[in-house]
């Protein structure tokens, strides 16, 4: 027979509103009750009906997350962290990944019918649908690598204009004058800040880029860009690729070829994604803080479902280079 929250009661020799208070946590309970009641739950092997403790808190002790996708070592460690920081405070994580727009019906499945207390939303194609809809309801939410600038929203992102800056300059202190880049897709606001981080460094070097090409944060991004400069007959010294996927691609159109990394071109990565440290060559990048991002991002939803902030809050964090072996000084200045 299932043990109710009257036997606790019984057993502990206290009142169901007072085993309730507890349940709930309540401050107002003493402590030598609070005991009381634990260990009579302890001995019954009693556990509370969490949807009815829900109900009595008016909170679903869930935390959504919409992600684009999971493929992904880097948004996978952010889920990670996102997971265990909401464990210790008490919530479950339900993830719904959405690759296409809210407006086509993906990702609204946690939002609608107050499924959960509050949201995260981490690096949606288009993320407005997502913030009216939200602001409609109600629900607490935090974006995570936004797309658009939102001041009036709560985001966490990655500096990713001084990301670029850094990648480049780094190619460029080791003696590379003839460096390209290969960018991500337009609509990604980081993608646009790498490239803009990448032309400031070559401009205060005195540079022009070699090449900006377009690209897709894939492998065969990379891959394409490098085999059009071999037709061409023409090719730089180093590459700055707006992530590592694209750093991959390129790396494996140059062996393709014959060129070896990094004594005929150096490469240098962004995100440090789980296969950039076991490539050979292992992989130059610039890492960018999971563990932090989803910290950060835990601690600003909690506080407004707390109620404890409810200003909207700008959050940068910063990337850093993890120097491996895909880069190294150009030829001419190694002889």
């Amino acid at each position: 027979m299932k043990v109710s929250i009257f036997d606790v009661a019984k057993k502990s020799g206290l009142s169901v509103v007072t085993v309730s208070r507890v349940l709930n946590n309540a401050k107002t309970v003493r402590e030598k009750n609070r005991v009381k009641v634990l260990q009579a739950m302890k001995e019954l092997d009693y556990h509370p009906n969490a949807a009815a403790r829900s109900l009595a808190k008016g909170k679903t002790g869930v935390i959504g997350m919409i992600v684009t996708t999971l493929q992904d070592s880097f948004l996978d460690s952010i889920v990670q962290s996102v997971y265990s920081l909401l464990k210790d405070h008490g919530y479950y994580l339900a993830l719904s990944v959405a690759s296409e727009p809210m407006e086509q019906g993906v990702g609204t499945d946690l939002i609608q019918e107050d499924r959960v207390d509050g949201m995260l939303i981490l690096s949606a194609v288009h993320e407005e649908p997502y913030v009216v809809e939200l602001k409609k309801r109600k629900i607490p939410f935090v974006l995570i690598d936004n797309q658009t600038i939102q001041p009036s929203v709560t985001n966490v992102n990655v500096d990713n204009y001084k990301g670029g800056y850094d990648a480049t300059k780094h190619l460029i202190n080791l003696g590379h004058r003839s460096i390209a880049h290969i960018r991500g897709p337009r609509f990604f606001l980081s993608a646009l800040e790498r490239e803009r981080g990448f032309r400031d460094a070559m401009s205060d070097a005195g540079l022009e880029p070699f090449a900006i090409e377009d690209g897709k944060f894939c492998i065969q991004s990379g891959y394409d860009a490098v085999q059009r400069w071999l037709h061409a007959g023409c090719m730089p010294t180093a590459l700055f690729a707006a992530d590592d996927f694209t750093a991959i691609g390129a790396i494996n159109a140059l062996w393709q070829a014959g060129y070896k990394v990094p004594d005929d071109m150096s490469v240098i990565g962004y995100d440090d994604q789980v296969i950039a440290s076991q490539l050979r060559p292992q992989l130059t990048t610039m890492r960018q803080p999971a563990h932090q991002i989803g910290k950060v991002a835990v601690d600003l939803l909690i506080k407004q479902i707390n109620g404890t902030n409810k200003r909207s809050i700008s959050a940068r964090l910063e990337s850093e280079i993890v120097i491996r072996e895909s880069t190294s000084a150009p030829k001419l200045l190694q002889s």
